[in-house]
Order: structure tokens, then C-alpha cells, then sequence
């Protein structure tokens, strides 16, 4: 009779294990934001260099790397290309998105010159052309939304009327998916930068108020650490890898049937020995 009920336990264990395994779904990547990397700049060439060494030696179960903006200091296609030469190095695919340091038309660099160098250096960029764009992995969507300007860039973000169609387009097709965006300029105050304002972050919250799908938005642009929940959405900014000390973060987020979804969230301090 024991053995006939440990049995039972067992088996009652292992279908609730299995069923919680079903029913969850996990996802982990890092994110670097505001490398601001400036040719014949040694030093934020190592830096840059140290967190792909880090990130390698160090995160073993990641899905991805993010890159939110301001991966130059001044836009020039030499040090993009550069940029991505290193970010190359890494042991796993990264994806880009850019900041208002990134492309100025006018000197030589625009958004579709900026896209075309991406897909010249990066594998991962075969089908992507143009700055907004889509990627999903292990269950989760993730979305990239573009708020720079290239004609007279500057430190206010600015999503345009197609990107919005574009983005209103993307929640209403992944309503029923997990999604994650990210994107150079953050949305709620996190800490108060009005020089860093987002022009229709109105427009783009009442947007976002619509869809139950979007678990996060994350953004960098303010070197400031920051993380604040509004309206079921998890607002997230990250340090410039530049501050001191310099750092990324590392983003888990996990769904389970039945329960609101959970963001975890890492800062992690580059190890600059591995320069």
C-alpha cells in the first residue's frame, strides 16, 4: 500500500512538473546601451572590447545581445563598421538599434546607409532593411522601434507617424504573443530629463494602454540605471557601458500560464582585465 501511494506521488510530481514546463516560458539576453564608441578612441575601443569578453566568459545561457542606441559617439560609417567588427567577437547573434549619436544624413551616415553597413557585417541582418523592425526568439517577440532623427539630430526622440502605423500594425498582429520592445529613447520619467523627452510619448503610451501583449520597454539614452512598472508594462533604462563602473545588464523574462509575466534584471560590472 506505501509503495501503491509513493507511486501515485510520484507520478502526480512528475505531471505537475511537467505541465508547469509547458505552461512557462523563459527567455535571457543582455543589454549594452550608449557605447558611444569614437574612432582612435583606445579607450572606449577596450571597454567595448572587455564587455564582449565578459559577456562571453561569463553569460553561458543567453539568447541574444541588444544594443540600444548610441552605439557611436559621432556618426561615421568608418566607426560602425568598427563598432560591429567587435561586436562581432561575441559567441551568440546581437541586434541594433539606433540612437540619435548614430546617423546624421547630411555627413554621410543615414538610416539606410547605417542599415545596409548592419546587414554588410552582421549575419543576423540578411532580411532586415530598414531601423523598425521584428525578431522573436524562444516564444517571444521582440520589436524594434526606431525614434531617431537624421536630419537635425538631437537628444529628443521623435516616433514618427509611419512608425507608429508600423508599430500599431506589429501589436495588433502579436496582440495574442509576448512582446518586448526596445528602443534608443525611454517613455516614462524615469529620471527627469526633459532635454531627453520623447516629443509624442503621449501618443505612444496611450498606443501601448491598448495591448495587453507588451510585458516591456526597454530603452537606454539617459546613462541612468532605472526600472518602473506603469500600467502593466515594465519600463526599463540602463547605464551608458561608458559610466563608471562600466556595466550591462542582463533581462530575464518569464510567462506562466495563468500569472502576470516577471522581468528580472541584472547590472553587471564589465571585467576590464579582459580588454
Amino acid at each position: 500500500m506505501f509503495k501503491l501511494l509513493k507511486n501515485i506521488f510520484l507520478v502526480f510530481v512528475l505531471c505537475f512538473i511537467t505541465q508547469s514546463c509547458v505552461m512557462a516560458n523563459s527567455v535571457k539576453f543582455a543589454q549594452i546601451t550608449d557605447a558611444h564608441y569614437k574612432l582612435g578612441d583606445e579607450y572606449r575601443a577596450d571597454v567595448l572590447k572587455a564587455a564582449v569578453k565578459t559577456i562571453n566568459a561569463k553569460e553561458k545561457d543567453l539568447s541574444f545581445v541588444i544594443f540600444t542606441g548610441d552605439n557611436l559617439d559621432v556618426a561615421n560609417e568608418a566607426a560602425l563598421v568598427e563598432f560591429l567588427h567587435i561586436a562581432n567577437k561575441l559567441n551568440l547573434p546581437y541586434y541594433v538599434v539606433i540612437g540619435n549619436h548614430d546617423v546624421y544624413k547630411n555627413g554621410g551616415l543615414s538610416k539606410v546607409r547605417y542599415m545596409e553597413v548592419l546587414r554588410e557585417n552582421n549575419i543576423a541582418y540578411y532580411k532586415h532593411r530598414k531601423p523598425n523592425y521584428v525578431f522573436k526568439k524562444k516564444g517571444f517577440v521582440f520589436i524594434v522601434a526606431d525614434g531617431a532623427k537624421e536630419v537635425i539630430p538631437g537628444a529628443v526622440g521623435y516616433f514618427k507617424a509611419d512608425t507608429m502605423k508600423w508599430l500599431t500594425k506589429q501589436l495588433n498582429k502579436h496582440k495574442k504573443d509576448n512582446v518586448v520592445i526596445f528602443q534608443h529613447y525611454p517613455l516614462v520619467p524615469i529620471k527627469n530629463k526633459e532635454s531627453h523627452r520623447v516629443y509624442n510619448k503621449d501618443e505612444y503610451l496611450t498606443l501601448l494602454d491598448n495591448y495587453d501583449c507588451v510585458i516591456s520597454v526597454i530603452a537606454g539614452h539617459i546613462h541612468t540605471n532605472g526600472e518602473i512598472m506603469r500600467n502593466g508594462v515594465y519600463h526599463i533604462t540602463t547605464p551608458s557601458l561608458l559610466n563608471d563602473p562600466h556595466s550591462y545588464k542582463v533581462i530575464t523574462v518569464t510567462t506562466t500560464k495563468g500569472f502576470s509575466p516577471m522581468v528580472y534584471t541584472e547590472l553587471k560590472e564589465v571585467d576590464m582585465n579582459k580588454k
